[in-house]
C-alpha cells in the first residue's frame, strides 16, 4: 500500500512538471524582439551621452524619470537633461562590458560595466563604473527609462 501511495505521488509530481511551461513569462521570440529594442536604445543613450544630444536622451527618458549619481545625488528628468545641455559633465569614452537584460513583464532591468572617460568641472574622471537602468513600456508600446543608478567600481582598499 505505501508503495502504491509513493508512486501515485511521484507520478503526481512528475506530470506537475511536464505540464509547467518550458520558458514562464514572455514568449522566446517576444523576448528576443524585446533584448533587441533595449540593445538599441542603450546604444542610442551611449550616443546621447558622448555627443551631448539632449533631445536623443529626452526621447529616452519617461516623465517621472530619476536617476542617482555616482556620487548618491539624485537627480530629476530636467537636472539631468540640464546637465547634458551644459556640457559641464563631459564623456569622451564609454566602453560597455558584461551587459545583462532582464524582463518582468512591462520592465526591463539593465545593468553593466563602463569603462568611462571624460572631464567634470572637478577635473578628469576615469575608471569602472557599475549601472542600473531600468525601462518600462509605456501606454504607446516604447520603452522609456524611469529610473537609472550609477556606483564607482572601487578597488580593494581604496579610499574616496
Amino acid at each position: 500500500m505505501r508503495a502504491f501511495v509513493f508512486l501515485s505521488i511521484a507520478g503526481a509530481l512528475a506530470l506537475a512538471v511536464c505540464a509547467q511551461k518550458p520558458h514562464s513569462g514572455m514568449p522566446r521570440a517576444q523576448k528576443h524582439e524585446s533584448r533587441h529594442e533595449i540593445d538599441q536604445l542603450e546604444a542610442v543613450w551611449q550616443d546621447a551621452v558622448l555627443k551631448g544630444n539632449a533631445a536623443a536622451m529626452d526621447s529616452l527618458m519617461a516623465v517621472d524619470y530619476i536617476a542617482i549619481t555616482p556620487n548618491g545625488t539624485m537627480q530629476s528628468r530636467e537636472e539631468t537633461l540640464a546637465n547634458l545641455r551644459s556640457g559641464a559633465v563631459h564623456l569622451t569614452a564609454i566602453e560597455i562590458t558584461d551587459r545583462r537584460v532582464r524582463f518582468y513583464g512591462k520592465t526591463a532591468l539593465v545593468t553593466c560595466r563602463a569603462e568611462v572617460t571624460g572631464t567634470t568641472p572637478g577635473g578628469e574622471i576615469s575608471g569602472g563604473y557599475r549601472y542600473t537602468r531600468v525601462y518600462v513600456r509605456d501606454a504607446q508600446g516604447k520603452w522609456k527609462i524611469v529610473s537609472f543608478e550609477a556606483n564607482k567600481i572601487r578597488e580593494p582598499g581604496e579610499r574616496k
